[in-house]
C-alpha cells in the first residue's frame, strides 16, 4: 500500500510518499519541503506536490499538524490554513484519512522507530526504552511539543497529544528568576514554551547581557544559535547553556507528572544542539527532583535522530487506525 504522508507547521510543509509492507512496516520516499507562504491553502500546496509527482497520488493521505484535532475545522498555530475534514476526498481525491496532532505523530515515530534511531542523552547508557509503561515526549521547536505513550510490553501502544507546552513555567534559580522577570513585562502569564523553544533563545541572551551589564544587540534567534553553539560568542554561548538547563528540568517534570519510564527529546533543534546537551548541565537538572532524584537518574532520556519523525509517525498512526 502506498499513502501520502504529510507534516504541517507553521512555516513548512513536508510531503513524502510511504509505502507500507505487509507487515506493517513503514519506507518513506524523499520528502519534499514546500513554504507554507508560498501557497495559500492546504488544497494547492496539495496540488503543487501532486504535479512535482506526474500528476498523480495514492488515495490516502496521513496528516501531522500543527494544533488541536478533532474538530469540524482544524486550524493551524502559525499558519492561515485550515482543512476541513469531512472535504478531504472532495478537495484531494484521497478516500482514506488520518489526522493527528503533530507531536502526537512524534509519539507514534517513537513508538514504531528503530533502536539505532535514537541516542542516549541521559540515564544509564545503552539502555533501551521500555517495552511497557509510558514514555514521555517532547520536543521544543517554535513552541514546545509535548505528548506521551503507553505500551502494554505486548506491541500495543497507545498515544496521548497533550497541551504540556502551556503549563507555567516553574524558575529554578536567580538567573531564571530574571529570565521570568523580564517575560512577565510582556505576557500576563510565562508558560514553559516562553523558556523552552527556539525563539526564547532571545530573551534568554537578552536578559544574561542584561545581568552581565553588557549592551543588549538586537539579534535573532537563528544568529544566536549559531554563535552559541560555534563557540564564537561565550554570551551566545551562555545562553545556549541555559537553554539545555530548563530543558533538563522540563523533561524531568514532565516525566514526573506522566508517570514515566522512559524520555525522548525530539524536534530539529534538539538534535542540532545535541552535542551540546550532552556536555551541559541538561543530565543534573533532569534528576534534580528532590528526593526522587535517584528515580529519576536510572530513566534512560533519549534523542530521536530519525530524520523525518513528523511524516514516520504520521504514516504509522494511519496504519494503526486503518489495518487494525
Amino acid at each position: 500500500m502506498e499513502l501520502v504522508t504529510v507534516d504541517i507547521g507553521g512555516t513548512h510543509a513536508r510531503f513524502a510518499i510511504a509505502s507500507v509492507n505487509a507487515d506493517g512496516a513503514i519506507t518513506l520516499g524523499e520528502p519534499s519541503t514546500l513554504h507554507t507562504k508560498d501557497h495559500a491553502s492546504f488544497q494547492l500546496a496539495w496540488q503543487a506536490f501532486r504535479e512535482m509527482n506526474g500528476g498523480t497520488l495514492p488515495d490516502a493521505v496521513a496528516m501531522s499538524v500543527a494544533g488541536p484535532v478533532g474538530g469540524e475545522v482544524i486550524h493551524f498555530t502559525n499558519n492561515p490554513w485550515i482543512i476541513r475534514p469531512a472535504l478531504i476526498e472532495e478537495k484531494l481525491g484521497a478516500t482514506r484519512h488520518t489526522i493527528v496532532n503533530d507531536f502526537a505523530a512524534v509519539a507514534h515515530a517513537v513508538a514504531c522507530a528503530a533502536k539505532d534511531d535514537f541516542l542516549d542523552l541521559a540515564g544509564p547508557e545503552n539502555t533501551p526504552l521500555p517495552a511497557s509503561g509510558t514514555v514521555s515526549v517532547l520536543g521544543p521547536g517554535t513552541g514546545l511539543g509535548v505528548a506521551h505513550l503507553w505500551r502494554d510490553g505486548k506491541g500495543t501502544y497507545h498515544v496521548q497529544a497533550t497541551e504540556g507546552g502551556h503549563i507555567d513555567f516553574a524558575p529554578l534559580d536567580q538567573i531564571e528568576d530574571a529570565i521570568l522577570a523580564r517575560l512577565r513585562k510582556r505576557h500576563n502569564r510565562v508558560s514553559v514554551e516562553r523558556v523552552v523553544s527556539g525563539p526564547a533563545i532571545v530573551d534568554i541572551y537578552q536578559t544574561l547581557a542584561a545581568l552581565e551589564g553588557r549592551a543588549i544587540h538586537e539579534l535573532s534567534d537563528v544568529e544566536i544559535w549559531t554563535a552559541g553553539t560555534s563557540g564564537e560568542d561565550s554570551l551566545a554561548a551562555a545562553a545556549v547553556d541555559r537553554f539545555c538547563l530548563s530543558l533538563g528540568a522540563a523533561a524531568g517534570d514532565y516525566a514526573l507528572a506522566q508517570g514515566a519510564s522512559g524520555v525522548v527529546i525530539a524536534g530539529g533543534l534538539g538534535y542540532r544542539i545535541r552535542e551540546t546537551i550532552l556536555k551541559s548541565g541538561f543530565s543534573d537538572r533532569f534528576c534534580a527532583k528532590g528526593r526522587f532524584a535517584g528515580m529519576m537518574a536510572k530513566l534512560p532520556v533519549k534523542l530521536i535522530t530519525h530524520p523525518q519523525p513528523g511524516l514516520f509517525g504520521a504514516a504509522a498512526a494511519f496504519v494503526r487506525e486503518h489495518t487494525a
